[in-house]
């Protein structure tokens, strides 16, 4: 009598039962489940994992397409081992890095020794068609650290051989395709086959690797310009290097020989010194004419705008300039205006949202010259109030305007181009956990945002993450479609921060329980920041950015 166990399939809240040591495949097939489109990994009791993991007491199992990001991970990843896979067989001497997402793409890095040429792309992407159609299994090996480190030395794969040696566990795993062994912080596909659209193109100097698009995974992302965000990645990766600093790895060896401290003071340093340079390129600006009167501040959820903008009025008084600072906030229609979003809710992260009629005649006037009442939101009443506040600017004056739809030119139409300074603000990790496994930018942000909820908000991690796929659907909407606007992105991810973050978001992670749906993420978030030595914020400085989040700040939000 062959032993069973019961599945609740929450897809469809049926019970099951099938034998004991079955496969989330097995399962999937048992179920016999009409998904739309393939399925590629599933949360087992709240907790991501690959469709060959095998199942021994009975657990609640939803399984999951690319439309779902923990799906989509799943995908990308597997894609990554196949073009590292190609690459490897195509230039064996050659060094493949995949290093940040852009132009809803990832942008891969092919060190050849050459140029890479169109002939290299579509070799690369035969090859990888050829491994897909082989449907090799990826296979996951469980072993003591000290194994895996010995088969990644073998190979010369320094930087996952430093990441394991500085993770501090005892026990690890790595991946094969093939003959080809690889290391991915997640779980992988069954096999090839399940890759079923992707494409592979020329791009600047690298490769860009295209994926499905998340609503519609039947055709791919397309391509999206982003020339400024590509080269601030570029200058912070060169920035890396020249430290020595390319991965985690390297990172966390620098920390355990002392010298976190230097890393803390030069990372500082470099923001303060990009802070310096845009505003002396504010006031330089147009000094023969027009000069710049607003400059306009936008940028996703915890991407530290508030701080930086504080920052830079500090840069703009060196320069003799008085900044003033405008917020939006007040300038929100009466509440019963407000637009509402699909579900028939107050859609406050409008556009519309924003008395813009009053907002550009007040702009106008103060432009002129002339004297303005500012308006006060009030929350409570959900209304306009004036009290007062009036505001008359000289040519010393310069308005700073802070906000998520700063950079749409919808909200300034009637100011001209020379009088406006447009910046976006954004957490744009560079540093990578090694070669092949870069850290996602929004990762960065939701973990700073977790922190800074509930010290200063009161919000649970649980409550956070809950809200974070709206809050990324309204960025989407609002904010990423006008970021290459702006005359300068500021990158506000500072090198050490997750060393940092780790000290304050292992409690409040570690309090989500097991059986809510968040589970996932938190526990997803956790893994992965422990990576990361940790470090004290002591050494951190009053006026950095981190401070907004994790208190201690010289600054008054």
């Amino acid at each position: 009598m062959k032993h069973m166990l019961q599945i609740c399939c929450k897809n469809n809240n049926i019970y099951k039962e099938f034998p004991i040591g079955s496969s989330l495949l097995d399962i999937y097939y048992g179920f016999n489940l009409n998904f739309p489109y393939q399925v590629v990994s599933a949360k087992v009791n709240n907790r991501s994992e690959g469709l060959n993991f095998r199942v021994y007491n009975n657990k609640d199992v939803e399984f999951l397409d690319v439309r779902d990001s923990s799906g989509m991970r799943t995908y990308v990843r597997s894609l990554c081992f196949i073009l590292y896979k190609a690459v490897s067989e195509l230039f064996p001497e050659g060094k493949l890095f995949v290093e940040h997402p852009v132009s809803k793409g990832y942008f891969c890095n092919l060190r050849i020794g050459r140029p890479i040429e169109l002939e290299d792309v579509s070799a690369i992407k035969k090859r990888m068609q050829e491994i897909i159609a082989e449907d090799i299994p990826f296979r996951r090996t469980e072993c003591h650290t000290t194994e895996a480190v010995r088969v990644f030395s073998e190979r010369g794969m320094n930087d996952k051989v430093k990441l394991l040696e500085t993770s501090g566990s005892i026990y690890t795993y790595y991946y094969t395709l093939g003959d080809t062994v690889d290391y991915y912080y997640g779980n992988l596909l069954p096999s090839t086959g399940f890759i079923k659209l992707f494409d592979i193109v020329k791009y600047y100097d690298g490769l860009l690797l295209r994926i499905p698009n998340k609503e519609n995974p039947t055709v791919l992302e397309e391509v999206v310009k982003q020339e400024k965000m590509l080269d601030v990645f570029k200058e912070h990766l060169h920035w890396n290097y020249i430290m020595g600093l390319s991965n985690v790895g390297d990172f966390n060896l620098a920390c355990e020989a002392g010298h976190a401290t230097d890393l803390i003071n030069v990372a500082e340093a470099l923001q303060e010194k990009k802070i310096a340079q845009i505003a002396d390129e504010i006031y330089h600006r147009g000094e023969n004419g027009d000069r710049v009167k607003l400059v306009l501040i936008s940028g996703p959820s915890s991407s530290g705008k508030t701080t930086f903008s504080k920052r830079l009025s500090v840069q703009l008084m060196t320069n003799g300039l008085r900044p003033y600072p405008i917020s939006l906030d007040n300038y929100f229609v009466d509440r019963e205006d407000t637009p509402l979003d699909e579900n028939g809710n107050y859609d406050y992260e409008s556009l519309y949202a924003l008395d813009l009629e009053l907002f550009n005649n007040q702009l106008q006037a103060l432009l002129r010259g002339e004297e303005v009442e500012l308006p006060r939101f009030n929350f409570t009443l959900g209304k306009k109030e004036y009290k007062g506040d009036k505001l008359r600017i000289d040519e010393h004056t310069i308005l700073i305007l802070e906000g998520i739809h700063a950079l749409n030119p919808e909200l300034t139409p009637q100011i001209p181009a020379e009088n406006k300074y447009k910046i976006y603000v954004s957490a744009l990790t560079t540093i990578s956990l090694d070669d092949h496994n870069w850290i996602p930018t929004t990762d960065n942000r939701l973990l700073r945002r977790i922190i800074r909820d509930f010290n200063y908000r009161g919000y649970s991690a649980q409550e956070t993450i809950s809200r974070w796929p709206s809050v990324r659907a309204g960025e989407d909407k609002w904010i990423f479609p006008y970021q290459e606007n702006a005359d300068v992105m500021f990158n506000s991810a500072l090198l050490f921060e997750f060393a940092v973050l780790r000290c304050h978001a292992e409690p409040i992670l570690t309090s989500v329980p097991r059986n809510c749906p968040e589970y996932a993420e938190a526990y997803r978030l956790m893994k992965f920041i422990k990576y990361f030595t940790p470090v004290q914020d002591k050494e951190i400085p009053p006026t950095s950015l981190l401070r907004e989040f994790l208190g201690g700040s010289s600054f008054k939000y």
